[in-house]
């Protein structure tokens, strides 16, 4: 029964892993990493991921379960920028550049 049990978890839960997208990268400003100092949040649809705080080489990592047009926002410095793009099935690399153009939080892809 245990076993039966075990494929029966294993037929539904994995098809779900299986289907959930991840987005990630680096980001930097004025030429580096930002550090453990930002954090990204990524909304697709109606569902918003929980924010996720850079490592110390600026590194991020979001493992969305939506595919379709999301919105990553950066927090960093007490503000915050968002930008478009598309989570799918397979992993999306998205490296981003940080800058502040008259005083405001811009975010672009690199």
């Amino acid at each position: 029964m245990r076993k039966i049990s075990f494929v029966l978890f294993l037929l539904l839960v994995v098809p779900t892993i299986a289907s959930a997208g991840e987005i990630f990268g680096k980001i930097i400003a004025s030429g580096s990493p930002v550090g453990e100092n930002a954090t990204v949040e990524v909304k697709c649809g109606k569902r918003t991921y929980p924010a996720v705080k850079t490592d110390k080489s600026g590194s991020y990592h979001v493992v969305v379960e939506e595919t379709g047009k999301c919105t990553l926002t950066v927090s960093w410095n007490k503000q915050s920028a968002s930008l478009d793009l598309a989570s799918c099935d397979d992993a999306v690399q998205a490296d981003l550049v940080l800058e502040v153009k008259d005083g405001k939080l811009t975010v672009r892809r690199k």
